[in-house]
């Protein structure tokens, strides 16, 4: 995880929540958040896996774009809305139902990625849109994001006087059900508005860990009373920045900053799938004369999983062939509690990234055995309802 300067560091509505609870603070995207409480980061992302971890995610960047002028015919609307944020990215905006999330690229000219986010169709109002951006580039995303939408469209910024909380795990949908019982209704990627507390939560099914879980979006006043009732159930425990980590790159999941920057391709991601089809016809997205044609095979390196011999391969460790040469590099690495192994995520040749071949990684100097496999490394076990017959 990429740390910034203590100097200046924002605090959450949930800042006095994690010191109270002895949370290691620690600066991450500008912000003063727990990377670990006494527990510790190992015992935080099994019980992730195994039971429901509360993850303090306010640090993110969500906001919701409206059109200035509905015309009240809410598929004209949507469309309008969905015009103005498709030529930033690579996703079918036009195409979401009502209250469905897609995970998205926001791309430069030459096809790399600005920025991986959510952007949702609103279940309530034509013309509106629910965008989660990440921490560290969410300035910059919000402006690209208000210059395309000019006076047509206004973007609400819901960072500053809102919380963000995750709940993750197996345990996370009966849980959620003591606080808003409609939100169990929700399938993987769709959100909907729920009451709570006197006021309106924003509650998603999503998250960061692979596991099922949620997200929520609650006003700054009410957030430690939301943090403290989910908290109440024997079944959650507060979970620091450490396991998010861990527990992401268990799942295969990119992190922004490291598995993705502006010269890195969703093709070269391995994100391919979030170039929507309709998009992909239409070659109207930044980049589609690059991104197309790595597609079709013109491709100089791809993200692929390894399983790690010995130590952990951290990022910017090489990655080797069989004889030793230099052929990639490591972007994330790591200890996996869920396999008890080290795994790491990194760029090769395509001619080496195929499931099996044996590889090798520097790790201070020394060559370690690696092996390209499948990723999620951990399977994902998102909820998806079964499509109607």
């Amino acid at each position: 995880m990429a740390e910034t300067s203590a100097d200046n560091l924002k605090t959450t509505p949930l800042y006095e929540r994690h010191v109270a609870a002895n949370g290691r603070m620690v600066p991450f995207g500008g912000y003063s958040l727990p990377v670990q409480y006494p527990s510790g980061i190992m015992t935080e992302h099994k019980w992730t896996r195994e039971q429901a971890g509360l993850f303090d995610v306010s640090h993110m960047g969500p906001s919701f774009l409206t059109l200035s002028n509905p015309s009240g015919d809410a598929e004209a609307d949507h469309a309008a809305v969905a015009a103005l944020i498709e030529p930033l990215i690579c996703g079918d905006i036009a195409g979401l139902k009502p209250g469905n999330i897609r995970y998205t690229l926001l791309l430069n000219d030459q096809g790399g990625t600005i920025d991986d986010l959510m952007v949702g169709r609103s279940p309530l109002f034509g013309g509106a849109l629910y965008i989660v951006v990440n921490a560290g580039t969410k300035e910059g995303d919000f402006a690209l994001i208000e210059a395309a939408a000019g006076d047509k469209a206004k973007l609400m910024r819901a960072d500053a006087d809102n919380a963000l909380l995750a709940l993750q795990g197996p345990e996370a949908v009966n849980v959620i059900a003591q606080i808003a019982p409609g939100a169990v209704e929700l399938s993987f990627m769709q959100y909907a508005p729920f009451e709570w507390g006197g006021e309106r939560l924003i509650i998603s099914r999503a998250g960061y860990t692979g596991e099922d879980g949620f997200e929520i979006l609650v006003s700054a006043a009410n957030a430690p009373k939301l943090w403290d009732a989910l908290l109440a159930d024997d079944r959650v425990k507060p979970i620091g920045l450490g396991a998010r980590d861990s527990l992401r790159l268990e799942a295969g999941l990119p992190l922004y900053g490291h598995d993705l920057n502006e010269t890195i391709s969703p093709t070269e991601a391995d994100l391919g799938f979030a170039v929507s089809k309709r998009r992909r016809e239409a070659a109207d997205f930044p980049g589609a004369t690059r991104i197309l044609a790595e597609r079709e095979g013109k491709l100089s390196r791809i993200r692929v999983g390894l399983i790690v011999e010995g130590a952990p391969a951290r990022e910017g460790a090489e990655i080797l062939d069989a004889a030793g040469n230099a052929i990639g590099v490591v972007t994330s690495g790591g200890f996996a509690p869920s396999l008890g192994k080290a795994i790491a995520l990194g760029f090769v040749p395509p001619a080496h990234a195929t499931h099996g071949t044996k590889l090798q990684v520097s790790v201070r100097g020394r060559a370690q055995p690696a092996e390209v496999v499948p990723t999620p490394f951990v399977p994902h076990r998102y909820f998806r309802k079964p499509k109607a017959s």
